[in-house]
């Protein structure tokens, strides 16, 4: 007869242990409601017996018996370089020596995750904490966050796709959303979400508004300085004056940008340098253009074959003024280009080039000029006859960093400034104008120079032989661009 059921009274205390049941004969229908009380569960059953063996608190796996202090912040370290910031820790972060620093929000966030940040060293309004979004939203909107107050600290709770990271506790922030630069000044025209400001002459560029780097915090710049004026020929030899140098010319474009506060800054525009006179003077150097702590140096004059003295090597400028010709000595060395080179984290910023020279005494007729130098290139040499007078330099273009032409704000050059100008004829061609405000040297005996274009920066073209007088170079000019929205 088989065995249906074993009385309890046949079974001694501890006689059956888990070395006698088998793996899964015992089922919950097997077990009567009530009839196993806890104590007869303690310590018999392990996590891995279990459907779940843990739990999921602020983002976290914590396994069954395991330790977390649920709805705190745990504090880290001091950071002091950029890092990752992960859900459920807060963050002491340290500016003061290290420069800014970037915390980059978790890629793919939950509900409640919750990150704190505070200003260690009291220097987030030197500099400034930036708040990565990582793709998320933060305040419901599409930008990183920038704490630039002294002893700021923010918590932040992630709350779904719409609204992002919101700020649930704020102390000694000033402002969290993007902030644009805001200014007046100069002559203002809109491209876009770009502001421009065009200054012709003197005057102040007011901000009101500094804004953030969430939003926009510094401006590009054009300076260029006063072109040089040109020098004039001889009374009766066949040779005619050097084209005045170009002023210095400075782009400072976006990813370099130039910082502002909420402040005025005075705007002083050169003027161009002065037209040579015969048998007398060389062309004068313009006057320097600054703005925004920046300086354009003011052009080179162009050389003056001075009466009975042999000829000149052009004057020393933003870029250099054009050479006269010289037979004693044989050669006359190309002129000096002042304006700093400068160089920023998209590379050069600060243009400025030589004059052209006389490279020998040439047989044949040698009666040509050097044309000024160029924010682009240097001036044309003076050439043998019949080639000619040396042309002015080109001049920039800044319509890849201040948008396409046209624009009100580029005149006559179609975006290309600070252009030399050419060398002056007479028994030889006068030379080209250089693009970007130059004004070309006349061929025609006794002519003077060509004047180099108004807020160009150009240099003047040189006078031609027995002319009176070189021309004057062109004033110089400021654009300032920035985002306003």
């Amino acid at each position: 007869m088989a065995l249906t059921k074993v009385q309890k009274t046949g079974i001694t205390d501890n006689a059956i242990d888990a070395d006698k049941i088998e793996d899964g004969t015992i089922v919950a229908a097997d077990i009567a409601p009530g009839t196993i009380t806890n104590a007869k569960l303690a310590g018999s059953i392990a996590n891995d017996k279990l459907a779940n063996s843990s739990i999921t608190v602020n983002g976290s796996s914590v396994s069954l018996g395991g330790s977390v202090t649920a709805g705190k912040i745990q504090w880290q370290s001091v950071k002091t370089a950029d890092f990752n910031a992960v859900a459920g820790e807060g963050y002491f972060v340290d500016t003061d020596s290290v420069g800014a620093v970037t915390a980059t929000l978790p890629g793919s966030p939950s509900a409640g995750d919750t990150i704190a940040f505070k200003d260690y060293a009291e220097n987030f309004g030197t500099n400034a904490l930036t708040i990565a979004r990582n793709g998320s939203n933060i305040q419901g909107v599409a930008n990183d966050s920038v704490i630039s107050t002294n002893r700021a600290s923010v918590v932040l709770v992630y709350i779904d796709s719409t609204k992002g990271w919101l700020f649930t506790n704020e102390s000694n922030v000033a402002d969290l959303a993007p902030s644009f630069v805001s200014a007046t000044g100069g002559t203002l025209t809109t491209s876009g979400d770009y502001k421009i400001h065009s200054f012709t002459g003197d005057g102040c560029f007011v901000v009101s508004c500094a804004g953030n780097p969430g939003g926009s915090s510094s401006v590009q710049v054009l300076v260029v300085g006063g072109g040089g004026g040109s020098g004039t020929g001889h009374p009766t030899s066949g040779v005619g004056g050097g084209g005045g140098g170009a002023g210095g010319l400075i782009l400072v474009p976006e990813p370099v940008g130039t910082p502002v506060s909420a402040t005025t800054y005075p705007v002083t525009i050169g003027g161009g340098g002065t037209a040579g006179t015969i048998g007398s003077t060389d062309g004068g150097v313009g006057t320097d253009t600054t703005a925004l702590g920046l300086l354009g140096k003011g052009g080179g004059g162009g050389a003056t074959r001075l009466s009975p003295a042999p000829g000149a090597t052009g004057g020393t400028g933003g870029s250099g003024g054009g050479a006269s010709y010289n037979c004693s000595p044989t050669t006359v060395p190309t002129s000096t280009a002042t304006q700093p080179v400068q160089t920023g984290q998209s590379g050069t910023y600060g243009f400025g080039n030589v004059g052209g020279g006389y490279p020998s005494c040439l047989a044949g007729g040698p009666n040509s000029t050097g044309g000024g130098g160029g924010a682009g290139t240097a001036g044309g040499p003076a050439g043998p006859s019949p080639v000619g007078s040396g042309d002015g330099g080109d001049g920039k273009s800044v319509t890849a960093v201040f948008g396409a032409s046209p624009q009100p704000f580029y005149g006559p050059t179609n975006g290309v400034y600070a252009g030399g100008g050419g060398g002056g004829g007479g028994e030889v061609s006068g030379g080209a104008a250089g693009p970007g405000g130059g004004g070309a040297g006349n061929p025609s005996t006794g002519n003077n120079g060509n004047a180099g274009a108004a807020n160009t920066g150009g240099g003047a073209g040189g006078g031609a032989k027995a002319g009176p007088t070189g021309a004057a170079g062109g004033k110089g000019i400021v654009i300032i661009r920035y985002k306003f929205q």
